[in-house]
């Protein structure tokens, strides 16, 4: 039912068709007359946030509910006359999508600048996947969404690439001296990203379930200089190295004139290489998402599902706006932080690299461009 009707009440509620929405307004085009005893029928994978003259005075978890404005079906419309039959109380139901999308894509548009201690500067390129959830729908809204009536995965993913990528080069920076040592600690690398990132997305209401590390690739010369100094550990000896290939340029050589008798050898030999490979044992798999379990951001007690305050603390559980400076969730129309004194609604700044004046963003520790601590 529409939300500018003149007699019916609405019944309100939202299907994402397509996987990819993270948030869906209804009405999509600014806002309606949505009437007293409207009702909202939310899923257990969404949350409702209802926006009335304004101000979002409700949000709402899995079930129906009744909403409640001063829109009266046909009194409505002849007290707004003088509006040109359109009411000045305006309402909007924002839909917001809780479930984990997964395989969102990040990467570097541009390599990033890292300063090897054995190799010297080099420029790197990364990319893989991660895994988000929105956990705040109201602090999402205030500090993402805005506006805007439909907001989807390809409008997130562009700003949180930047993101990343800042703070996976403080990471490599902090944690890494050299390449030839990257590929033992993927895994770590990508377990401290995940958690420095958690706290970033934690300002726009978002949370990381995950991040993936699928490649981190150096310039073709850089990862011949490393395959070779790994060699060298390996054998120790460089007149060792100097006759390992050139028995593999004679061995390639053998190979391009008896082809068929080495295609013969390598059948009866790749039975025993793959009994070998699968008696080591695969990797663990990933358990997935799972359930997360909610705790209160103040006194970290288990909190459950959906409730608006702690039952120790009674620390507000749904967040309307955060402290760009020390986090501290902050009541709505603060001006001030509470803990910290920073004003509400200033901004945190990007910063500027000494070095090569390149802007960063706020918090970064090396610059993307030439790799210098700021």
């Amino acid at each position: 039912m529409g939300t500018n009707n003149i007699f019916f009440l609405e019944n309100i509620e939202w299907f994402d068709e397509t996987g990819r929405e993270l948030l869906h307004r209804i009405p999509e085009t600014g806002s309606g007359e949505i009437k007293y005893g409207a009702q909202l029928t939310v899923r257990e994978s969404q949350a409702g946030v209802f926006v009335y003259q304004g101000k979002a005075v409700g949000v709402f978890g899995a079930g129906r509910h009744t909403l409640k404005t001063a829109n009266i079906p046909l009194l409505t419309k002849i007290a707004s006359i003088p509006w040109g039959l359109s009411s000045p109380l305006r309402a909007e139901v924002c839909f917001v999508n809780m479930k984990v999308f997964a395989n969102l894509k990040w990467g570097t548009r541009d390599p990033v600048a890292f300063k090897d201690a054995e190799l010297g500067l080099i420029r790197l390129r990364a990319f893989g996947v991660f895994n988000l959830q929105v956990v705040q729908p109201v602090l999402f809204i205030n500090r993402l969404v805005g506006t805007q009536g439909v907001y989807t995965t390809e409008a997130v993913e562009d700003y949180l690439s930047q993101v990343i990528v800042s703070r996976f080069n403080d990471t490599i920076g902090e944690h890494l001296d050299t390449l030839a040592r990257l590929p033992s600690r993927y895994d770590e690398i990508s377990t401290i990203l995940t958690s420095r990132l958690q706290e970033d997305l934690g300002h726009f209401g978002l949370h990381l379930n995950r991040l993936y590390i699928s490649a981190i690739t150096p310039p073709a010369e850089v990862q011949q200089a490393i395959d070779d100094q790994s060699r060298m550990e390996v054998i120790g000896d460089m007149e060792k190295l100097m006759r390992m290939k050139a028995a593999m340029a004679v061995e390639s050589a053998a190979t391009a004139g008896a082809g068929e008798t080495m295609g013969a050898g390598l059948g009866l030999m790749m039975p025993a290489m793959f009994a070998r490979y699968l008696s080591q044992g695969s990797p663990e798999t990933d358990p997935g998402s799972g359930g997360k379990s909610f705790s209160c951001p103040e006194c970290r007690s288990p909190v459950p599902e959906n409730a608006r305050f702690c039952p120790q603390c009674g620390h507000q559980q749904v967040i309307f706006e955060q402290c760009a400076s020390c986090g501290k969730n902050l009541t709505p129309n603060a001006r001030f932080c509470p803990r910290c004194g920073h004003p509400a609604a200033e901004k945190p700044k990007a910063r500027s690299c000494p070095a090569c004046g390149t802007e960063n963003l706020a918090g970064a520790v090396f610059c993307n461009q030439c790799g210098e601590r700021m």
